[in-house]
């Protein structure tokens, strides 16, 4: 990444499944389902169906917020600070995209079909 993030750039492809972490709904101290009525994934249900995403689309889920380390370390790196290399860091503030690609506008802007007369012409500075 070079300081952009690009529609097309895949932020998930080199997180391996096995370092996400996943949740036992039988040890669930807070006392909340995402599943429960007014919970999370009801109201993503909620949102999908104001949208009229349907079955058949293609919906992307990724994650933002997520820091790689691309610095390679010497043996006396200070671990408190500085991330061996590769290593990802979820930010505090990480946070889910989802989006559906088959929605997706790919159309490219198309110049006027007239000519161009600005009400406010542009005049350039006196010097």
């Amino acid at each position: 990444m070079l300081g952009k993030l690009d529609p097309e750039e895949n932020v998930m492809k080199d997180i391996p499944l096995e370092d996400i972490p996943r949740h036992d709904w039988t040890k669930n101290t807070d006392r909340f389902f995402a599943w429960e009525d007014n919970g999370v994934m009801d109201r993503i249900q909620d949102f999908i169906e104001t949208l009229s995403w349907e079955e058949g689309d293609d919906i992307v889920v990724e994650i933002g917020g997520t820091v790689v380390s691309g610095i390679h370390q010497g043996e006396n790196y200070n671990k408190k600070w500085a991330t061996p290399y590769g290593v990802r860091k979820y930010n505090k503030d990480a946070f889910i995209i989802i989006s559906n690609q088959s929605r997706r506008d790919l159309t490219r802007s198309q110049p006027m079909d007239r000519e161009h007369k600005p009400q406010h012409p542009y005049s350039p500075p006196k010097q």
